[in-house]
Formats: C-alpha cells, sequence, structure tokens
C-alpha cells in the first residue's frame, strides 16, 4: 500500500522510548543497585513528550485524513490542525482529494514550465497502437480524475493508481483499435476520446475504488517514427485532393448560379417574344376583322381607301415614278423632283 501520510505506530513509537531511556541510563550513569524508579520518571517523561507531539497532525487544504481507530474507520478530518490518539491507536492517513491528478501514457514530464520538457524514450509499448484497419500509431494522452472516496481509494484496492492505469490503456486500445488510422489521426480524435473516458469512468465504477474520471485526452498522435515520411506524403496528397475539391465545388458554385441565371433570363426574353407576337398577332386580327366589317359595308371606298394608303406608304421609296396614261397609251414620267431636291441639298 502507498504511505499516504501515515504517523507513527505504536512500536516505532516503543522502540524511540527505550532507545532515548538508553541514552539517559549511559548518560546519567544510572546503577540499578540504587533503583529503577529514576528511570521510569525519565522514561515517562518523554513518552509524554513524544505522546504529545505525535497526537497532533495538520491536513492541508487540498486534503482529506482517513482517521482510522484500532485499524477501524473512525472518520474523516477537514483541512486544519486536528489532535489524535498516540501511540499507535489512531492512524491518519492524508489523501489530494481536492487535487486533480494526472497521469500520462506515452510520455513523462521530465521538467514542467514555461517550456515543459518531456521523455518518450522507452515508452514506446505504451504509445505504439493498432488501430481497426491494421495500421500502426504512435498515441501519447493524459487521464486526469479525482478521489471522490478518500477511504475507497486507499482500502478498497491494493494499487489504486495501478489499477487506474492498466484499466485506462486497455480502453485505449479497445477503442482505437475499433477505428481506422484516419479517424484516429485526424477527424474523430476527440470523439475515440469521450468513448474512452465514459468507458472508463464505467468501468472504475465497477471497482467502486471512489475515482471520478475528469477528462480523457490526447496529446500527441502520429503514425510510427519508421513510417511517418510516407503518412505525412499521404496526408499531403490528402489534403491537395481535399484542396482540389474544395476549388472544384468554388468552380461549381460560381458557374451553375450563373448559368441558371443566364438560362433563366434567356428563357424570360423568350417568353417576353411568344407575348409580343401573340400580342401583334392579335392586333394584326383585330384591324383585319375591323377592315373587314368596314369593307362590307362599302367595298368600293373601302378598297380606294387602302389603294390610296398603300401608295402612300410605296411611292416615297421608289427613286422614279411613272404613271401610264390609258387613253393616250404611252407613260408619262413624272420630274425626279425628289432626287433634284436631295442634289440640291448636298
Amino acid at each position: 500500500m502507498q504511505d499516504w501520510g501515515q504517523g507513527p505506530s505504536g512500536e516505532d513509537l516503543e522502540k524511540k522510548v527505550i532507545e532515548i531511556a538508553n541514552q539517559v541510563k549511559n548518560k546519567l550513569k544510572f546503577n540499578p543497585q540504587k533503583g529503577i524508579l529514576p528511570l521510569l520518571i525519565v522514561i515517562a517523561i518523554i513518552a509524554a513528550v513524544i505522546g504529545g507531539s505525535s497526537s497532533m497532525y495538520k491536513v492541508d487544504t487540498e486534503e482529506t485524513g482517513v482517521v482510522l481507530r484500532f485499524g477501524k474507520f473512525s472518520k474523516f478530518s477537514n483541512p486544519g490542525l486536528h489532535f489524535k490518539i498516540p501511540f499507535g491507536v489512531e492512524q491518519v492517513y492524508l489523501v489530494p482529494t481536492g487535487r486533480v491528478l494526472k497521469e500520462e501514457f506515452g510520455y513523462r514530464t521530465v521538467t514542467p514550465g514555461i517550456k515543459t520538457v518531456y521523455n518518450k524514450r522507452g515508452l514506446e509499448e505504451e504509445s505504439l497502437t493498432l488501430t481497426g484497419d491494421l495500421n500502426v500509431s504512435d498515441v501519447e494522452w493524459i487521464v486526469q480524475f479525482q478521489v471522490a472516496d478518500p477511504f475507497k481509494y486507499i482500502f478498497k484496492i491494493k494499487d489504486p493508481i495501478g489499477t487506474i492505469r492498466d484499466i485506462a490503456e486497455a480502453m485505449v486500445r479497445k477503442t482505437i483499435g475499433n477505428a481506422d488510422v484516419t479517424q484516429v489521426l485526424t477527424t474523430d480524435r476527440a470523439a475515440l476520446a469521450d468513448q474512452i473516458q465514459q468507458a472508463l469512468q464505467a468501468t472504475l465504477k465497477q471497482y467502486d475504488i471512489g475515482v471520478r474520471i475528469v477528462t480523457v485526452k490526447f496529446q500527441d498522435v502520429n503514425p510510427p517514427e519508421a513510417v511517418k515520411d510516407a503518412f505525412n506524403e499521404v496526408n499531403e496528397a490528402e489534403q491537395q485532393k481535399e484542396s482540389l475539391i474544395f476549388q472544384a465545388r468554388e468552380q461549381y458554385n460560381r458557374e451553375v448560379p450563373k448559368a441558371r441565371g443566364e438560362a433563366k433570363r434567356a428563357l424570360q426574353e423568350a417568353q417576353g417574344y411568344a407575348v409580343e407576337r401573340i400580342n401583334k398577332a392579335r392586333g394584326e386580327t383585330n384591324r383585319f376583322v375591323a377592315l373587314l366589317t368596314e369593307y362590307k359595308k362599302a367595298p368600293i371606298v373601302t378598297r380606294r381607301r387602302i389603294h390610296i394608303e398603300t401608295m402612300e406608304e410605296v411611292l416615297p421609296n421608289l427613286d422614279e415614278t411613272y404613271i401610264m396614261d390609258e387613253k393616250n397609251g404611252g407613260l408619262l414620267p413624272l420630274l425626279p423632283l425628289r432626287k433634284t431636291m436631295e442634289g440640291a441639298v448636298k
């Protein structure tokens, strides 16, 4: 069992008292023939001093004291200065319940600080993990936990830290073994860590050792050194692929709406032209019907009006005009007044 700040036991105190008594005896050159009363007085004084000093203990602000009386649980001690029965009657174990404890896997912190120094040498057995698609990944992670029940944490199991480490390592290997290497190295690291945390907490709850898991977090996940270069090349190819897909989608999002807009505009123009032609045809039809109605009322007058209106539209577009005289049987040309006038204007 680990050392949890236990006070001196009764046997230790007895040995200490006997040792001090022998020292006093030698210094005072004790003579047994003069009686043992002075020696008993000295021993009693020393025992009282040692008992008084050993009856006080201090619990820090981040600790909880577990007090045992004759080897059985008695009470918990809050932070502060307390008294206990000396000479091994009551024993106190100090447990860090107010701190978040951390266990590291795949690496160890050598020097904490602004520039923390880590050591990974000789820890490959912890970090190398087989994925579900038979690839190997180098995984470094931490498990943070708190002691919820200090009595169970101390006495429920012999080695709680070792148990937590063994179960955490088993859960990590099980979860990563059910995922492929891409999920482990890139996309689903957070989700996998959450699965491991839940599974670890459920297992420790069955063990009932009084521990609450705070978080499970992957610190660094890489391919093994032997295949890191090849994996980086594959990773770069995947990133280039994603970049090209993104560019294609960008081009698609730019061109397709443009083509749809042009198609919609052409369709609207065609619809407008169709409406225009239909309306024009309807207008021509209505005009023809109105003209037919007038023609039926006065055919001769209407025919002449149509002839005159047609001549008014046609004659201005002719360069030369000839009038046929039926009586004389000849041609009567009109003067090219329009050409003369145009030449004069020029």
